[in-house]
């Protein structure tokens, strides 16, 4: 197939992005340790509370992670936002080949990990008479796990592979940037930037269904990003300067306000604006590596529950205590084993079930009759 053109002026001359690949793998990490605690929940029904500082090992040096490791997933939509518009704004077969990618992407290794886990609480809870972590493993929560529509609204709390719920939302995320791509092309600071701002104004004044306008506003605002840097050709000294002014917002909204969201909204940026300088400065492709380092995090952040789940039931019925859990050399076996798993997901599992779907759709795609 010939490869067309992409649209003038709509995509920055960096091709690949390293830092932010990096800084991706890093995100999935930090969720780790935040869900780490689960290894302490016992076979209850909800609102179990985890005395974190007695139990995890290796709390206090890693204390930020174990604390606020969940606001990484605000990071990886503002990412997917900064990353959606590089890929897409100058494509110009975007609007028909996007659903297609997508769902080559994220459906097979959610909908492998969705029957695993059915299978694992199934056992969980034949053993323990109740679900571990989530508990709504009923058939309307799994068929809206099918379709990633398990936490659009009509969820009652999370379900079956429960981190896979900021997928859900960010389904949402993509409508809307498909339904606006063609308006984004010719104004995608004009546009972009009030998206953000009004689906993020809606969270902070406490709109229902927060997370979905949550993570629209953090994508959007990556998309706003893109177009403030490609429009305004910004160096990595103005990024660098951004990033700084980001960081004192993010002190202030902690020590004013004592706001998380606050202060997460301000950090995440930061953090976006800082690998934007780092790669804007690498010329030389110098953290390539980023990039197959990168590829790694989509497994880590959908296999780590599943896997959790498995050391869970192993544990229970061979040590009967939890303890180990509280052991350092545990910590490090657990996300060791999660980051391998990414990595042999992503080569072994993820790439040719990606080239698989992206064949069927090009088969089920209709060709234009040929004109004489």
């Amino acid at each position: 197939m010939a490869r067309v053109a992409p649209l003038p002026g709509l995509r920055l001359d960096k091709r690949h992005f390293n830092a932010l690949d990096l800084s991706r793998l890093v995100a999935a990490c930090a969720v780790l340790f935040w869900h780490y605690q689960h290894f302490f929940v016992p076979p209850v029904d909800y609102d179990f509370q985890v005395d974190r500082v007695r139990l995890t090992p290796l709390y206090h040096p890693l204390r930020w992670l174990f604390d606020y490791g969940h606001v990484a997933v605000q990071y990886f939509w503002a990412v997917s936002g900064f990353v959606f518009a590089h890929v897409y704004l100058a494509d110009r077969q975007a609007i028909g080949r996007f659903w297609p990618a997508r769902i080559a992407r994220l459906w097979p290794l959610h909908l492998l990990t969705l029957m695993l886990v059915a299978v694992l609480q199934a056992a969980y809870t034949g053993i323990n008479g109740t679900a571990f972590i989530y508990h709504q493993q009923d058939v309307k929560h799994f068929l809206l796990s099918l379709g990633l529509a398990h936490y659009w609204g009509w969820q009652t709390n999370q379900s079956f592979n429960g981190p896979s719920w900021s997928l859900s939302t960010e389904i949402l995320a993509y409508l809307a940037f498909w339904l606006l791509l063609p308006a984004l092309r010719r104004l995608p600071v004009l546009l972009a930037l009030p998206v953000a701002a009004l689906t993020l104004g809606a969270f902070f004044m406490g709109a229902p269904n927060e997370p979905v306008f949550t993570c629209i506003g953090f994508f959007f605002g990556g998309v706003a990003t893109y177009g403030v840097v490609l429009k305004a050709r910004l160096g990595p000294g103005a990024l660098l300067a951004m990033a700084a002014l980001t960081v004192v917002l993010a002190w202030y909204a902690q020590t004013a306000f004592h706001s998380l969201d606050a202060t997460t909204l301000a950090g995440t940026f930061a953090a976006l604006f800082a690998m934007l300088a780092v790669d804007l400065a690498d010329r030389r492709d110098v953290l390539k590596i980023g990039r197959q380092l990168g590829d790694a995090s989509y497994g880590i952040y959908l296999w780590h529950f599943p896997l959790q789940l498995m050391l869970v039931l192993a544990i229970d019925a061979t040590l009967k205590s939890r303890a180990i859990a509280s052991q350092p050399a545990f910590l490090v076996f657990f996300v060791g084993l999660a980051i391998l798993t990414g990595f042999a997901s992503h080569r072994w599992f993820e790439r040719p079930a990606q080239r698989g779907v992206q064949r069927l759709a090009e088969r089920l795609r209709p060709t234009k009759p040929a004109t004489a």
